[in-house]
């Protein structure tokens, strides 16, 4: 049945391919004269000198080795796909026009093999007719890496759960072909289902198997957002194919034949197909981003844009922040006997000397000195981080600052990292180490070895003399999009966020968020809700509507440690924009685990949109009692799994499910989904909750070390299903970054 099915499948891909010969004179004109002036430019213009590739490192794709990306913003020709995938860790944004459509694309490849993508598509119908916007995910897996006689496989989904529009799976094989005159020659031939067998369609090979393949069920994808299983590599299949010529680095001339009909553009007679053959030319300006130019179906000209980054390259060269202070080697005992001497332990005054230089020496290192503890031999020292993304460079600075604050007599260091007035771990470090290891060519993976990391338990007897009160302000700008919305495809405000923050005593904080909104569109829409559940977050509008302040949060904060391994947190008055009322939780973290369990509760009640303090009246006089028991698992391959089940804030009850890839310098790209006992005609647009976030810290964007980050989330237009509260400084993301393994996994800037 092997055998037939591949007799089968090579004579679709022959004859289609016979076919793209057969288009009209016109198009075949067309097509011609493109790809001779696209071949002409390519042939005058200069190789990528070697100059452009400097400082290319290991983890990112030489730019010639980055495949071309198709309309839909994944490896392709123009509308066909190819086999090829991404450098790992690549996140692509794209934008495409020819015709009646326009797609944005956001693609991210997920792992070495596996690419993911979403994708926004309007369609203009024409005269008197609504266009469609459309949302549709995609995945891709390569299933067989380019070999010297073996062609690149890759099986793919397009628009697994969204409206079924763009919906289509196939096959595809991509082979290249180089040499010094040639330049790159790639080839590609493949096998499409559903959109991609609407051209051509022939007997699916697939029926040698079982005659249910034969036969693709008509799709009821209600609200969009569904899963049809049942249509995956059913019904009628096309063969498509297409080559791709680069005579430099630079440029790349493409012909393909598509298997895309196109039929509800065609028949809305808003695109005129007159030839199954595309060609076009792309131009590399960078690594980072491309331009190309096509000519589509024998009729329309269309045009792409595509920008491309990767989590583990920087734009920005980094450790261009001052230097660490270097270890202050202490003489040996014999030599100096007089400085190992220990009677400074008996003087009164001598606490109050090393706070003094222990200050000095910390506070240039953007560390805040919390606690300190002293004896002959050993030294306590709680700080709070404010400067470096991760808690190892953190440590690794505090280290070696105390050898030149602490008498020679001190050879223990204990560093107790605070989080919010809690203490999360402490690190043990002999002073001798530091010595021993600051020059050593493994001194990471040495210094780690001999580091004791331990939970840093309640230490409610610590002294607090130190941690005076403290009050910060800031004024930021921001931007609040609300989109997909099939009506109102792009809504926002924007303006100015003013934020305070006072800590009366470790452990409590006063905080208060207030945005003054200076340009927005929200007033231009009427958009009313057709929820029938509870209005918790489908009026959305009505809380970012006018030029009034709006009150996001103005908060009292407690955070605590009730036991080993254990953390709380209470937070009591205006949580969010929508709801005031208590929330409480309690996470239990152990150190050295990859595993951390949660739980929450929250007694909420909705507030007034318009107002700043009044609670809601009329459909906003909602109350709501909600919680949720978390369950979250760093995997060792630096993806991060996160559980979230109970009760939502209009009653239903269900769990949010999260998977995350994060990388050692505070990249993530995640995505999260929420099922509950709402059925999906109830949730309304999109049948369920769903989003794509990404949050990139300002040091990969700067290269000056920064705790800060900026997380943007991707999601449709808020309904009122699987609901939950947001409060500020949930407890894991909190304390994760201090804790073993993610200490660990970071450890290789503690010398840094």
């Amino acid at each position: 049945m092997i055998s037939q099915f591949l007799q089968v499948s090579w004579g679709y891909i022959c004859k289609t391919g016979a076919a793209c010969f057969a288009a009209s004179p016109a198009a075949r004109l067309g097509a011609l004269s493109l790809v001779c002036a696209s071949g002409l430019l390519g042939l005058l213009s200069q190789p990528v000198s070697a100059q452009d590739r400097a400082g290319t490192l290991s983890d990112q794709a030489r730019l010639a080795d980055r495949p071309h990306l198709s309309f839909f913003g994944t490896p392709g020709l123009m509308d066909m796909p190819t086999a090829g995938a991404m450098a790992d860790a690549d996140l692509a944004l794209s934008a495409a026009y020819f015709g009646p459509t326009t797609r944005t694309n956001l693609a991210f490849q997920v792992s070495p093999r596996l690419t993911a993508a979403f994708r926004y598509v309007r369609t203009d119908r024409g005269p008197g007719r609504r266009d469609d916007f459309d949302r549709s995910f995609d995945l891709i897996y390569q299933i067989a890496r380019e070999g010297t006689y073996r062609p690149a496989v890759a099986v793919g989904i397009r628009d697994f759960g969204g409206t079924g529009l763009q919906s289509a799976e196939y096959l595809a094989a991509t082979k290249s072909f180089s040499g010094p005159r040639l330049g790159n020659v790639q080839v590609t031939a493949g096998l499409g289902w559903g959109r991609l067998a609407s051209q051509g369609g022939q007997r699916n090979p697939l029926g040698v198997f079982s005659s249910a393949f034969e036969t693709r069920p008509a799709a009821d994808f209600g609200q969009g957002g569904s899963f049809e299983f049942d249509q995956l590599f059913r019904g009628d299949v096309a063969a498509f194919g297409g080559l791709a010529w680069s005579p430099n680095d630079r440029w790349t001339m493409m012909l393909e034949y598509s298997s895309d009909a196109y039929s509800r553009a065609v028949d809305d007679n808003v695109l005129d197909r007159r030839s199954s053959v595309n060609v076009g030319t792309s131009y590399k300006l960078s690594e980072a981003a491309d331009v190309g130019l096509y000519y589509m179906y024998g009729s329309e000209l269309g045009f792409r844009i595509n920008y491309v980054l990767n989590p583990k390259v920087p734009p920005a060269a980094s450790g261009v922040e001052p230097g660490p202070q270097p270890v202050m080697v202490r003489p040996a005992r014999a030599a100096a006997p007089g400085l190992w001497d220990t009677a400074w332990v008996a003087n009164p005054q001598t606490q109050g000397v090393l706070e003094t230089a222990v200050l000095g020496v910390l506070s240039p290192e953007g560390l805040a000195l919390e606690d300190l503890t002293v004896t002959a031999t050993s030294a306590r020292v709680a700080l709070r981080n404010q400067r470096f993304g991760q808690s190892a460079q953190a440590v690794g600075r505090a280290a070696r600052a105390l050898t030149r604050a602490l008498p020679p007599s001190v050879e223990t260091f204990v560093i107790v990292l605070v989080e919010q007035g809690m203490p999360t771990t402490q690190v043990t470090i002999q002073r001798s180490d530091l010595e021993e290891l600051e020059f050593a060519p493994d001194n990471a993976w040495q210094s780690y070895v001999r580091a004791r990391i331990e939970d840093a338990g309640d230490q409610r007897n610590a002294r607090r003399s130190i941690a005076a009160p403290k009050l910060t302000f800031s004024v930021t700008g921001y931007f609040n999009p609300s989109l997909f919305d099939p009506n109102e495809p792009v809504l926002y405000d924007a303006g100015l966020r003013f934020g305070a923050r006072y800590e009366p005593l470790p452990g409590w904080a006063l905080q208060a968020s207030l945005r003054q909104p200076l340009v927005s569109n929200r007033d231009n829409t009427n958009r009313v809700s057709n929820s029938v559940l509870p209005f918790v977050r489908s009026e959305e509008d009505d809380y970012n509507r006018g030029n009034d302040p709006k009150l996001d949060e103005l908060t009292l904060a407690h955070y605590f440690r009730p036991g080993r391994n254990l953390y709380g947190r209470v937070t009591a008055g205006y949580l969010e924009t929508a709801f005031a009322g208590v929330s409480g939780e309690i996470l239990w973290k152990p150190q050295g685990s990859r595993l951390a369990l949660g739980v929450e509760l929250n007694a909420v009640h909705q507030r007034q949109p318009g107002a700043l303090f009044e609670l809601g009246e009329g459909v906003y006089d909602n109350d709501a009692i909600t919680g949720h028991a978390s369950a979250y698992y760093d995997f060792e391959n630096g993806f991060r799994a996160q559980v979230d089940v109970g009760r939502y804030l209009a009653e239903d009850w269900g769990g949010t499910f999260t998977l995350a890839r994060e990388f050692d310098n505070g990249w993530e790209v995640g995505a999260y989904a929420t099922f509950t006992d709402v059925s999906f005609d109830d949730f309304g647009e999109g049948s369920f909750d769903k989003g794509i976030f990404i949050t990139i810290p300002l040091s990969w964007t700067l290269g000056q070390p920064s705790r800060a980050a900026r997380t943007s989330v991707i999601q449709p237009i808020l309904r009122d299903g699987g609901a939950r509260v947001e409060v500020s400084d949930r407890l894991y993301d909190l304390v994760r970054q201090d804790s073993d393994p993610q200490l660990g996994d970071s450890w290789g800037r503690f010398w840094r």
